[in-house]
Parts: C-alpha cells; sequence; structure tokens
C-alpha cells in the first residue's frame, strides 16, 4: 500500500485572505499533495490548513507553507483567542495509510531539522516524535505562548530541538510532530459568558480543574496543585468568548476518538451546561473529520431515537449533522469536510454516481464496458438493499420495539454488503479497462513483449477475481434475505423474495464472468481452484434461492 499521510498545520492569521490564499496556495502547487481544506476564523486569528499525499510530497509541501507564513506573518502584531507561540504554530504529521506512526514521526524530524537550519526558526518536537517525555504534551510546550517565550527559550531545559536557542521575533517558534488523528471541536453555547464556557471546559476535559479551599489551591506533599479530573478522558478544553458569532464556545481537542468520540464530548457538554443553567446550541468542526467518526454518531443518535442503525452513509452522516448541530453557525457539506469523501476524486466511482436512465444507456451502448460483471455486482447490491429495506421497516414495525437491536443488526450488515457490491460495480469495470490497457502495450521488442505479457497475465488474473469477489460477496447478502423471509415484516416478504431472487442473478452472472476470464489463462492450478470455488457458490446460490422463493410463495397463497 502506497504511504500517505496529512498534514494539519495551523498558521496565525485568520483575517487576511491574501495572506492565507498565498500561504494555500504554497501548499498547493508541490506536485504531489491534495489541499484538501483551508479553514479561517478570525476571532482566533488561526487558519488550519489540510492537506494529504506521500510523505515525501507533504514534508515539502509543509516546509514551503511554513516559509510562506515566515515571510507574510509578523507576529509581534498578533492577537487571537487560541493560544499561539508562532507564525506557524503547530505542524503535525498523521499516518493515514501504509505507513507506522514511528516512520511518520522520522519524517516529522526531518521537516523539524529543516525548518530550524534554512528558516532560522525554533522547533520544537512534540506527541510521536518528541526526544523527551516532557514535550510529548503540545500545551506543556506552548505554556507562556509567544510573547512568554523569549524568556522561557534561554532556559536550558527548552533549548529546541532544531534551529537557533534564539526567539525568532517576526516568525515565533514552531512546534513539529507525528500524532494519530486529532478533532478539533468546540460546542456553542446559549450564553456570552467565558467564566460559565469554562466551568463547562474544566467539568469534560481530562485535566478537570485545581481544587480550592475557599481561595487557596489545595497542594500535595511536593507542592504540586491537586485537580479534581474531568469526565473525559484524552479530551483537552477550554472555555472561550468568540466574537465573530456572539457566543461562548467550549473548545476541545479529541486526542484519541477510540477513547472519548465526537457525540460522547458533545453529550457531555449538555449535561454539563443544563447543569449549570445553560444549554448547548450547537457545534462545530474545525477542519476535517474522517467518516466513521460522523457515522458512528449517527448510529449513536438514531439509537437513542430507537430507530435502526442499518441506514445509509448519507443518512447517517444527515443525522449526526442535525444532531450535533453542526450547521448552526455555518453551513455543513459532507463532501467537504469528511476527509475520506474529499480525498475521494470525482470520478472514482463514475458507473454507481450516473443516474438509472444514464446507467441503462451507458450500459446499451457500443462500448464493452460496464458489461456482464458491472451489472451482475449492482443486481446484487439491489438484492441487498431490498433485504435491507425490510429490515428497517421491521425494526420501525409498531409492536416490535423488543426486536429493534436484531433487525438494526441485520440491516447494518446488508448496507455493508451493498456498499462492497456498489464499489464492485465499477471495479469491475476497472478490471476489463485494465485488460484492454494490456492489450494495447507496445510488443516490437522482447523486452516489450514480456512486459506485456506479465501485464496481461495481471490484469486477467484481477479481472478473475472481481467477479469472485462479487459471488462471495453476494452470497453474504443469503442470510440477510432468508432472516427477513422468516422473521421480518409478513407485508414485506415479497420484497425480500424479490431480493433473493437478484442476489441468485448476481452470484450466477458473476459465475459466467469467472468462466469466461478463466478460458485460455495460462495458470492451470489457479484456474482449477477458482472454478471449483466459483461452481460450489453457484450451488449452494441456486439452493438458497429456491427455498426463499417457495417460502415466499407459501406465505402469500390466498
Amino acid at each position: 500500500m502506497k504511504p500517505i499521510i496529512e498534514c494539519v498545520p495551523n498558521f496565525s492569521e485568520g483575517k487576511n485572505k491574501v495572506v492565507i490564499d498565498q500561504i494555500s496556495q504554497a501548499i498547493a502547487e508541490t506536485e504531489g499533495v491534495s489541499l484538501l481544506n483551508v479553514d479561517p476564523g478570525a476571532a482566533t486569528n488561526r487558519t488550519v490548513v489540510t492537506f494529504t499525499g506521500h510523505p515525501d510530497a507533504v514534508v515539502e509541501a509543509a516546509f514551503r507553507g511554513i516559509k510562506k507564513a515566515a515571510e507574510l506573518i509578523d507576529m509581534t502584531k498578533h492577537k487571537g483567542e487560541h493560544p499561539r507561540m508562532g507564525a506557524t504554530d503547530v505542524c503535525p504529521l498523521i499516518p493515514i495509510s501504509g505507513i507506522t506512526m514511528e516512520e511518520t514521526a522520522k519524517y516529522a524530524e526531518k521537516l523539524g531539522e529543516r525548518v530550524g537550519e534554512e528558516l532560522n526558526i525554533p522547533v520544537y518536537l512534540y506527541e510521536a516524535a518528541a526526544k523527551k517525555p516532557e514535550r510529548q504534551n503540545l500545551a506543556t510546550i506552548r505554556a507562556g505562548e509567544y510573547e512568554g517565550f523569549f524568556q522561557k527559550i534561554t532556559d536550558p531545559e527548552w533549548k529546541p530541538d532544531f534551529g537557533p536557542a534564539v526567539m525568532n521575533a517576526q516568525s515565533g517558534a514552531t512546534v513539529i510532530g507525528a500524532r494519530d488523528f486529532l478533532v478539533a471541536y468546540n460546542v456553542n453555547l446559549n450564553t456570552v459568558s467565558e467564566r460559565k464556557a469554562n466551568s463547562v471546559a474544566f467539568d469534560v476535559r481530562e485535566a478537570g480543574r485545581v481544587m480550592k479551599k475557599g481561595e487557596t489551591i489545595m497542594r500535595d506533599e511536593n507542592g504540586e496543585a491537586l485537580r479534581e479530573p474531568g469526565k473525559l478522558k484524552c479530551v483537552k478544553g477550554i472555555g472561550w468568548f468568540i466574537e465573530e458569532y456572539g457566543i461562548a464556545q467550549v473548545s476541545m481537542n479529541l486526542t484519541n476518538l477510540q477513547v472519548t468520540s465526537l457525540h460522547e464530548a458533545f453529550e457531555a457538554c449538555c449535561e454539563s451546561a443544563t447543569r449549570r443553567g445553560m444549554r448547548v446550541t450547537g457545534s462545530e468542526l474545525v477542519g476535517l473529520v474522517p467518516k466513521n467518526v460522523m457515522l458512528e454518531a449517527g448510529r449513536y443518535f438514531l439509537k437513542k431515537q430507537g430507530r435502526s442503525t442499518g441506514v445509509s452513509e448519507k443518512e447517517l452522516i444527515f443525522i449526526a449533522v442535525k444532531s450535533l448541530g453542526l450547521d448552526e453557525l455555518t453551513p455543513f457539506d459532507p463532501m467537504e469536510r469528511v476527509i475520506e469523501y474529499k480525498m475521494a476524486s470525482a470520478n472514482q466511482n463514475p458507473l454507481v454516481q450516473k443516474t438509472l436512465t444514464d446507467f441503462a444507456d451507458t450500459t446499451a451502448s457500443e462500448s464493452p464496458a460496464p458489461g456482464g460483471g458491472s451489472v451482475s455486482a449492482y443486481v446484487g447490491a439491489l438484492g441487498a438493499a431490498l433485504g435491507t429495506m425490510v429490515a428497517n421497516l421491521s425494526a420501525g414495525k409498531k409492536g416490535w420495539e423488543k426486536q429493534i437491536g436484531y433487525f438494526s443488526d441485520f440491516a447494518d450488515k446488508g448496507q455493508s454488503i451493498k456498499d462492497k457490491l456498489l464499489y464492485l460495480v465499477d471495479e469491475d469495470t476497472r478490471a476489463f479497462n485494465a485488460i484492454i490497457t494490456a492489450v494495447r502495450m507496445p510488443k516490437a521488442t522482447d523486452e516489450e513483449k514480456q512486459l506485456r505479457k506479465n501485464a496481461m497475465h495481471e490484469a486477467t488474473r484481477y479481472a478473475i477475481q472481481i467477479p469472485l469477489e462479487v459471488m462471495k460477496t453476494a452470497f453474504d447478502a443469503f442470510d440477510l434475505v432468508d432472516a427477513m423471509v422468516k422473521k421480518g415484516n409478513v407485508n414485506s416478504i415479497s420484497d425480500a423474495g424479490v431480493g433473493g431472487l437478484c442476489l441468485k442473478t448476481a452470484i450466477y452472472g458473476a459465475y459466467l464472468n469467472v468462466k469466461i476470464n478463466c478460458a485460455g489463462f495460462d495458470d492451470e492450478n489457479y484456474v482449477r481452484t477458482v472454478n471449483e470455488e466459483a461452481e460450489n457458490i453457484l450451488e449452494e446460490a441456486i439452493k438458497k434461492e429456491k427455498a426463499i422463493v417457495k417460502a415466499v410463495e407459501k406465505s402469500i397463497q390466498p
């Protein structure tokens, strides 16, 4: 898997569009990176930029962004609500795929060294890249902020990891590191009181609040202030007033989403605010968010409503946005704010993005693709969708409230199968196109002939694997359809029956594609194994479809 990392630098400018655009452009023009989001905040006077790519390209783009920020931002004149210590306040690298955290940390170190040496900016490494345990926490490094760092940097304990041990007056200092995905999240309150917002922040953040007796801070035997921990682990937070919106917010960083989720942080703020006589009116995400975070939130709120969670991704995200109030202050477009959607190419799945009419017209055209393989995958998706529909209708049936979990689990499974089959619709066409590309390769020399032969071999093997995967995936949906025929809403039993017919059609169609692609393939052992597996799946599918149709016909007899 090709290594991909994300970089989310925070630049200390959120008002001057010309400056923001120049920094963003320096990043976007770097070959090999995708600029995903630029999120300026006027009140915080801070812009969060998100981009992804190969680690080498990301490091180069980050350096260019930091360099441009150092040229354009004068920290001696900077004011803003958010804590900061430099023109580029913090620049984290985040492993996305095909790379470990340890490897990502090495890239952070490489970037830090270059920034320190070439730009003369003091650099501190944090999180997974930290050289000292006490420098893992960003807040610890940043303490004192820009104004306090002129003195702090002279302390031998706070000598930078790279760059001069003298504060750069114009650019300040920068923190660079490697960390897990962090969600910056603000919860809106119906108050203008920063003090009241802070009280909620102290209730929920892991660090909690300092314990006092009267006005006196309570301390342990070592003189350290005693703290009353907050409710949520792996959450940092403060309260602030945002003049731009005219409200106070609880501003949080969720540093480990496996420990504390987005919806858990939201609910904790709601509980604290209510207890303190306030109300949460909505929330906002800063930058991008992983898709699964939104899906989990959608499922949580659907369960809270007593509804099935086996709905489409689109509906889950809609429920999450509305339940969290993410569109209260500004519009929230999932295609722009969810990282997987933003990274996806506009033409990644051209077939499934077509209307039904366009799909049929494209299939009917003189082009050989899409063909039977793609159509088989789509018919399978419809079969899984029909089973899922019956599961959702059954989960919502009056008087069946105690069975919601049973039907919701089946609906979840159906959605997963449906989504995979929709992916295979386009993947089958891509596999066919790969064969065409191999056929068209030059074959004038012995070397070209060998390269063409190798490409043909790999492309044909993949063209066999895809319809076989369609067979396996569609077959997995029989359990769903069978359960809906036996236990689902009887008024929809015919729909489940049609679902079974679709699944058998999908499997039979994919079987024919396996067979034709195996014909003449030069790996006899592979062909034998694949044919045996395909024939077994088809045989079992025919049995299951017959049993389902028989049960449906028996049920609907007058």
